[in-house]
């Protein structure tokens, strides 16, 4: 279960595929030449764009990640063998049942979300998007555990300086200061 001291990766789903390869398949795919530096967090929340039409524009399930490895996308997607992205490497992340989220957290207008690092505790408090950014005082406790794993698996490296500059330019998208 969801606790207020974890690690949660925010991530798009795509199209409602996604949220059904998630849910019958337990994993979630991420390119590898976007992915954010760090996969090893305790849990992925999924955001749905317009592309769910009602059920868009929010997040209303998380999953406990249960590992990660490096594939091919056409060995995830054996039924597409000529996408033009066939060859490229995604990560595989193994994800346990889906949870749905007392209240779906919100946008308050349209966003465009790839990834973001938050915690059990924004997720379950947030109600709309806005409220998952983890704000000024609490962020270098965010980067301290994010560190700490990238050291416990050096298989992932976060640099510093691109996570704060990152954070800071979600910020000023998000209207944050």
């Amino acid at each position: 279960m969801l606790n207020p001291t974890s690690l949660v990766l925010v991530c798009l789903l795509p199209k409602p595929r996604d949220l059904e390869i998630a849910r019958l398949l337990g994993w979630y795919r991420i390119p590898l030449r976007t992915a954010p530096k760090l996969v090893a967090v305790d849990y992925l929340a999924f955001y749905q764009p317009a592309s769910f039409g009602e059920g868009g524009a929010r997040i209303e399930f998380v999953a406990e990640v249960r590992g990660n490895e490096l594939t091919s996308r056409a060995e995830l997607l054996r039924d597409e063998p000529d996408h033009p992205h066939a060859r490229e490497e995604y990560y595989k992340i193994q994800i346990g049942s889906l949870e749905r989220l007392d209240y779906p957290i919100l946008t308050e207008s349209w966003k465009r979300l790839t990834f973001l690092y938050t915690t059990g505790e924004y997720i379950l408090q947030a109600r709309t998007i806005n409220e998952l950014v983890v704000k000024s005082d609490e962020r270098q406790t965010l980067w301290r555990a994010l560190r700490e794993r990238s050291n416990a698996d050096q298989s992932y490296q976060v640099d510093q300086d691109e996570v704060e500059m990152n954070a800071s330019i979600l910020a000023l998208f998000l209207g944050f200061k």
